[in-house]
């Protein structure tokens, strides 16, 4: 089948399309190459997309665009039988600087997927949603799709408009839709200005980990394998069709906790350093998968340690290329 990835030069959506090319599917990729952070993470993705393509021998075509232009998702939707849709402006931080353009992005380009697949008759869209449709608060810690939502970020308010449009025209028109909101996902090739990064690429040069805030606030870190599996599961079942669904791990870990952890594999010596903690930061996240679970058979396999020693292999292994784009950003 032909598969469309929105997004599909970044984190998540480089590791989707990767992995539907292992699996024998046919990808178009769609990136708008946004300088959020360094693309040449985003070029090395794209080349791992050609080896792979050819080594399989399957189709595979990145498209440089945005989704935005109506025309041109229209255009790559109507060859694809489905749309995974992770493109989108990231960032909590930034979108408090820039409110509009998040809901440009992150709204409006949605509306064109969701407009596109209708016409095209797409078999489903899955699209990226995120843990901040939730905000911040404590009482309902572990977040169920249940629990209120109740954003404190632009980000997190244009990704819940999203995923109620999606929500919307899976009841209105019949097209299948699913959100997947993703709790902190790390992992090869996330950006270089994340939290697990920094942390291991200080330590490996000698350096404290620096922990924004106390670092009493807790994460569910979510290794993207994880991730990636949850997105595949959906190729073959309708039964989440209209749904938004957490996908988190059940590993909560405090960042100072987290630092050590890091510091403790790689440079026991250090002392952390503390810095001022952003004012939009989310105080604590942890999801409730028990919904994502039942109707995929979801059941992450990572614990953060299990997850981090794996992304610190990975890190030596990719040192001399990813470490400066980590250590600039």
């Amino acid at each position: 089948m032909n598969i469309l990835v929105t997004g599909g030069a970044g984190f998540i959506g480089g590791h989707l399309a990767e992995q539907f090319l292992r699996e024998g599917h046919d990808v178009n990729v769609l990136d708008v190459m946004h300088p959020y952070y360094d693309l040449r993470i985003k070029e090395h993705t794209l080349d791992i997309h050609r080896d792979v393509a050819e080594s399989e021998g399957r189709e595979y075509e990145f498209v440089e665009g945005d989704v935005r232009d109506a025309d041109l998702v229209d255009e790559l939707v109507s060859d694809a039988d489905y749309v995974y849709h992770q493109a989108g402006r990231a960032g909590v931080r930034d979108s408090v600087a820039e409110p509009r353009e998040y809901h440009e992005v992150n709204v409006d380009g949605t509306l064109n997927i969701l407009d596109a697949a209708r016409a095209n008759g797409v078999e489903r869209v899955i699209m990226a949603s995120s843990s901040s449709v939730y905000g911040g608060h404590e009482e309902f810690i572990p977040f169920s799709e249940s629990d209120p939502t109740m954003p404190v970020s632009p980000y997190g308010a244009s990704k819940l408009a999203a995923e109620r449009y999606a929500g919307a025209y899976h009841e209105v028109y019949d097209l299948p839709t699913v959100a997947l909101r993703y709790f902190t996902v790390y992992g090869p090739r996330m950006r270089p200005n994340m939290a697990i990064s920094n942390f291991v690429s200080r330590c490996m040069n000698g350096d404290a980990p620096v922990v924004y805030g106390d670092g009493s606030q807790t994460r569910d870190f979510t290794y993207v394998e994880d991730v990636v599996g949850a997105n595949l599961s959906l190729l073959d079942t309708d039964v989440a069709d209209g749904e938004a669904m957490n996908i988190g791990s059940t590993d909560n870990i405090a960042i100072k906790t987290l630092a050590e952890e890091v510091r403790d594999q790689l440079a026991p010596g250090l002392e952390l350093e503390f810095a001022e903690r952003y004012e939009s930061d989310a105080e604590h996240t942890h999801a409730d998968t028990s919904r994502a679970a039942e109707l995929l058979g979801y059941e992450p396999s990572h614990t953060i340690r299990e997850g981090v020693g794996k992304f610190v292999e990975w890190y030596e292994a990719n040192r001399e290329w990813y470490e400066p784009l980590v250590l600039s950003s």
